[in-house]
């Protein structure tokens, strides 16, 4: 029953953070500036890592039983679970990075001003905290039912890294969404951006719909896809419910900061998707390695040097990518430089 207390607990930080952020901090809407944008990052950055540090201790001290329950040794292991936390906060930090240029099209294809766009950006991430929840959820108890499923899990990581090598995202086709379908069914719909509003009364009185949020819905829909990548990405770092759901959490929180600090310069990483095609190469072999050879990790006490590899290989080639990406430039954008 205490570890109950753990999740409500961290549902309560992640909701109060909220509160600050839209209420207080970001109350009026105003356009985000490079700078700011770094700082936010910086701050979202800081708290998760600060968060990994709970998470050791919680683990290590077998808090609430949390340990006793997801760890079959149900030893001290808040190293094991701190790196956990860290690898996969990386591996859907890396993804979400791939995610920022779709939403920067979506805005341009919405002509959502700057200005407006932390609002949409608050309200889809504020959605994404629930579907995540919930897919993360279904997965862990899928994955806790069924160990073949950690197979499906791979096989879906590895057709996402292909898809990755052959997809541009060079068009968004709002009209092809059936959300957008669907709300264009039932309501009128304006092209018209009329302040921060996502409905508003028009002269006969019934309720019309603005482009924002047209936006938010087709962001909607993107996370879905998004999630499908990714979800199965955390469980091969790890099949512990809280760690998935809290890594996976923290990684949105800090989207919209991020989005506004790289949406312009993320072109210029052009190493960024064969880094994230490796990364998920990489995890899908783990998962079917880790499954296969299961009862000999956990009979030579293995799986905290695989997890120690695995933030190593992260790390690497995320690492490898942008500094590729920064010492070897498009020829377009070094005659432009000079």
């Amino acid at each position: 029953m205490e570890v109950v207390w753990l999740w409500i607990g961290f549902l309560g930080l992640v909701f109060f953070m909220l509160a600050l952020d839209l209420g207080v901090f970001n109350r009026k809407a105003h356009v985000m500036g490079i700078r700011e944008a770094l700082k936010w990052t910086a701050v979202w950055i800081g708290i998760a890592l600060l968060f990994n540090v709970g998470i050791y201790f919680i683990y290590e001290h077998n808090i609430g039983g949390i340990a006793g329950m997801f760890h079959e040794s149900g030893q001290a292991c808040g190293k094991t679970a701190a790196c956990e936390f860290l690898a996969g906060y990386l591996v859907e930090k890396s993804l979400s990075l791939d995610n920022i240029f779709v939403i920067s099209l979506i805005f341009s294809s919405f002509g959502i001003p700057q200005l407006y766009q932390h609002r949409v950006l608050f309200w889809g991430i504020l959605s994404a905290l629930v579907l995540r929840g919930v897919m993360i959820g279904v997965g862990a108890a899928i994955v806790e039912k069924f160990d073949w499923m950690i197979y499906v899990f791979a096989g879906l990581l590895f057709f996402t890294a292909l898809k990755m090598v052959f997809s541009t995202h060079e068009e968004i086709h709002p009209d092809k969404n059936p959300m957008i379908r669907l709300a264009k069914r039932f309501f009128n719909v304006t092209d018209k951006i009329l302040n921060e509003h996502f409905f508003v009364r028009g002269v006969d009185g019934k309720w019309v719909v603005t482009p924002l949020l047209l936006a938010l819905l087709v962001i909607e829909t993107s996370d879905v896809i998004f999630a499908v990548d990714s979800i199965p990405a955390i469980f091969g770092i790890t099949h512990d419910p809280f760690i998935v759901f809290t890594s996976n959490i923290f990684a949105l929180l800090g989207l919209r900061s991020l989005y506004f600090a790289l949406a312009a310069m993320i072109e210029k990483f052009r190493f960024l998707k064969s880094s994230l095609v490796l990364i998920l190469l990489y995890v899908s072999l783990k998962m079917i390695l880790a499954g296969y050879f299961k009862e000999w990790i956990h009979a030579n006490d293995f799986g905290g040097t695989l997890t120690l590899i695995s933030l190593g290989v992260i790390v690497g080639v995320m690492s490898l990518g942008i500094l590729a990406s920064v010492f070897f430039p498009k020829k377009g954008e070094t005659a432009a430089a000079e």
